[in-house]
C-alpha cells in the first residue's frame, strides 16, 4: 500500500531538523537553557523520524534492530522532553516577571541551568528507564512508519507512560497563568525587570511567551486525546505480574501497511505520533527563525561567505551619542556604507560638550518606549553586535 505522505514527510522532517538548530548558537550564548533543550529534543525527534521514514518506506523488515532500540527511546524521551522544555521556558518567564532585585548573579544563572537540566535531561532519562515496566516486548515495526515502542496496555501503563505529558502540561499551565496575571499587574515595571536579564529583550520575552503558550495549547488537549485513543482503541488488560508482562520479551512484531492501516484509530495514532515533532520544530522556527536577531546573523554569515555587501548590525553608540544612559546603549540595524565609516571617524567630544539625556535611564513606565530600543549593555563601544531580537 503506497504511502501518500512520502516523500513529503522525510523532506519536512529533515528541514525541521536543520531549521530548528539554526537559532541554537545565540540562544546558548544567552544562557537560554529551556529553549536550547527544546531545540535539541525537536531536532533529535526530527532526525529519528527522518531515518525511520527512509529505511522503512514500503517495507516492514528488521534490518537494524540496534537502531530500533535507540529509536524507540528517542521517541519516549521526546514525548516528555518537549513538554518539559516548555515548562522550563514558562518557569523562567515567571521568575523574570516576579523578580524583586535588579540584578542576577552568576551563581543564580548556573543554578537555573542546573534545574533546567534536571527537568529536561535527567527526568526524560528516568522516564525512558521506567518504560521497561510496561514494555511487553522489544519493539514493533510498522511499514512506512518504522520502529515503535511496544507498550502493554494496562492501567499501570497510563500511570507510568501516558500521564506525564499531561501532568507536565498542567504544571506549565500554572506558570503561564501566573506569568500573565503578574504581567498584567506589573507591566509598568516590565522593562526594569528585564534589565536584570541582558539576554532577554522585550520582543524575545514576548516570543518565548507565545511559544510556550502555543506548545501548552497543543500539549494538554493532545495528551488527553492520546489517553482517550489508547483507552478506546484496544481493551485495557489486567496487570498480572512482571513475568507475565515480559513473557517472550525478545519478540519483535512486524506489521505491513495493508494490515495496520485497516484500523482507523491506529492510523490516527501512528500519524499523530510522528507528525507532532516536525510541527513543533517548524513552530519554533516560525517564532525565532525570522526575528531581527536571526536576520542579522544570516546577514553576517552571508557577508563572511560571499564577501559582498550585506547589511550588518552596528551599535548606535559608534555613530551617535547615546539616547539613554551609558549603561543601556541603543542598538539599531544599520548598513555598512562609506558614509557610515566617515561619520565613525569624526572626533569624539568631551563629556562637557555632550547633551545630557532628557530622560532618566530607569524611566520605563511607558511600555511603548521600551519597544523602540534594545537595552543590551556593552562595555566595548567599538565592537560590532548583532540585533538582540
Amino acid at each position: 500500500m503506497a504511502d501518500p505522505t512520502y516523500p513529503l514527510f522525510p523532506i519536512l522532517t529533515f528541514l525541521g531538523f536543520f531549521l530548528v538548530l539554526i537559532p541554537l548558537p545565540w540562544h546558548m550564548k544567552a544562557w537560554n537553557s529551556g529553549t536550547c533543550f527544546y531545540m535539541m529534543w525537536a531536532a533529535l525527534g526530527c532526525l529519528n523520524q527522518f531515518i525511520n521514514s527512509i529505511v522503512w518506506h514500503d517495507n516492514a523488515l528488521n534490518p537494524a534492530p540496534f537502531w530500533c532500540e535507540i529509536s524507540i527511546r528517542i521517541m519516549m524521551g521526546a514525548s516528555v522532553g518537549l513538554p518539559a522544555s516548555s515548562l522550563c521556558i514558562n518557569r523562567r518567564l515567571y521568575h523574570i516577571i516576579t523578580a524583586r532585585t535588579g540584578s542576577i548573579s552568576n551563581w543564580e544563572k548556573k543554578r537555573a541551568i542546573i534545574i533546567d537540566s534536571l527537568i529536561c535531561i535527567v527526568f526524560p532519562l528516568v522516564y525512558i528507564a521506567l518504560q521497561y515496566i510496561v514494555q511487553g516486548h522489544r519493539f514493533n515495526i510498522y511499514e512506512d512508519i518504522g520502529c515503535f515502542p511496544a507498550t502493554y496496555n494496562t492501567v499501570i501503563a497510563y500511570l507510568v507512560s501516558c500521564m506525564w505529558p499531561l501532568l507536565i502540561g498542567c504544571i506549565s499551565a500554572c506558570y503561564c497563568i501566573l506569568t500573565l496575571y503578574t504581567f498584567s499587574r506589573r507591566r509598568i515595571e516590565f522593562s526594569r525587570m528585564l534589565s536584570a536579564h541582558p539576554s532577554i529583550t522585550v520582543w524575545r520575552y514576548f516570543r518565548l511567551m507565545a511559544l510556550a503558550m502555543t506548545e501548552l495549547l497543543c500539549t494538554m488537549p493532545l495528551s488527553v486525546f492520546v489517553i482517550w485513543l489508547n483507552a478506546t482503541s484496544a481493551p485495557i488488560e489486567q496487570w498480572i505480574s512482571w513475568e507475565d508482562t515480559h513473557f517472550n520479551y525478545s519478540r519483535i512484531d512486524q506489521f505491513p501497511a495493508s494490515l495496520w492501516k485497516r484500523d482507523s484509530n491506529l492510523v490516527l495514532a501512528m500519524e499523530f505520533s510522528r507528525w507532532v515533532v516536525p510541527v513543533a520544530a517548524f513552530v519554533f522556527f516560525a517564532f525565532f527563525g525570522f526575528a531581527e536577531e536571526a536576520r542579522c546573523h544570516y546577514s553576517a554569515l552571508l557577508h563572511k561567505i560571499g564577501g559582498f555587501f550585506v547589511p550588518t548590525c552596528i551599535l548606535q553608540s559608534q555613530l551617535l551619542p547615546p539616547l539613554w544612559s551609558k549603561g543601556s546603549p541603543s542598538i539599531l540595524p544599520l548598513p555598512v556604507t562609506s558614509k557610515v565609516a566617515e561619520i565613525a571617524k569624526l572626533p569624539v567630544f568631551g563629556e562637557k560638550d555632550k547633551v545630557s539625556p532628557t530622560r532618566n535611564a530607569d524611566f520605563s513606565s511607558d511600555l511603548a518606549s521600551s519597544l523602540s530600543y534594545c537595552n543590551s549593555p556593552s562595555s566595548d563601544a567599538s565592537s560590532v553586535r548583532t540585533c538582540p531580537w
